[in-house]
């Protein structure tokens, strides 16, 4: 991987992990178009932790009244939210990676996506706020976030969707989704590490020092900016908008699978 590629990498890492488009699944994309060997997992265990310093910064004020007040609503709710999502982890986790760590089912994935932001845009009332969201609110979110193990399929995208369905307002459900990706980030990152301190797999397809770097900072960066944008956007627009984004990019991989397998692979 050289460092232009890592850089590019990042870049797409940051912006996709908090715009609801499925960042798993564009690193996938791009390494298949970049012709990179898919499984470097190192990198992307490293870009994704560096995004969480972005959500660090953005939500410091939410993240420094949930360690004034450990046992108030807000941590209760993440607790609550992060349960289902662990135990979706633990159980299904590696079944899924093995049934799904192949570029054939990222068109489905990204259909899987673009649905879901797309309905969640019927729900009328969307005016709960931090005292009026339920603890099976969370759980529900939780969920979503679980179902989210699947490679293309956008955690912040599930997340934000389930929120508004369960009739929380968008500012709330966009910040509740971002503090909610801190434990599953964290959670993730540590499994994979896991794997690769054991089992030696991920070694084999390492990244060299100097683009790893360079990758991690691309990815704080912009995710950085892909946050602020999202909180200033999001009041006003519509989750149809990245549906059909997604929609497209299935088309795109759906239409190589099908007619010429040059970057995905045959799909029959």
């Amino acid at each position: 991987m050289t460092i232009i590629q890592a850089v590019i990498l990042g870049i797409i890492q940051g912006l996709t992990e908090f715009l609801p488009i499925s960042s798993s699944g564009h690193l996938v994309l791009f390494q298949r178009l970049f012709g990179l060997k898919e499984g470097v997992v190192t990198f992307d265990i490293a870009v994704h932790l560096a995004t969480l310093a972005a959500v660090f910064i953005v939500m410091r004020k939410e993240i420094w009244e949930i360690l004034k007040k450990p046992f108030g609503k807000l941590p209760l709710l993440i607790i609550a939210g992060t349960i289902p999502t662990l135990i979706i982890g633990a159980v299904f986790g590696d079944f899924i990676k093995n049934m799904f760590n192949s570029a054939k089912s990222l068109g489905f994935e990204f259909i899987l996506t673009g649905i879901a932001l797309y309905y969640a845009e019927k729900t009328k009332s969307r005016n709960k706020g931090i005292n009026s969201t339920t603890y099976a609110d969370s759980v529900v979110i939780g969920i979503a976030q679980g179902v989210a193990i699947l490679p293309a399929v956008s955690r912040s995208g599930l997340t934000i969707a389930a929120a508004i369905s369960r009739g929380l307002n968008r500012e709330f459900a966009l910040k509740f989704s971002f503090l909610l990706s801190i434990p599953a980030i964290l959670g993730a990152a540590a499994k994979d590490g896991y794997d690769i301190i054991f089992s030696g797999s991920g070694f084999a397809n390492s990244v060299e020092i100097v683009p790893l770097i360079a990758g991690m900072i691309a990815a704080a960066i912009s995710g950085y900016i892909a946050i602020r944008f999202m909180l200033k956007i999001f009041s006003k627009a519509s989750m149809k908008i990245f549906s059909y984004y997604v929609f497209a990019l299935a088309a795109f991989v759906l239409i190589d699978q099908i007619f010429f397998g040059k970057f995905f692979g045959k799909l029959f």
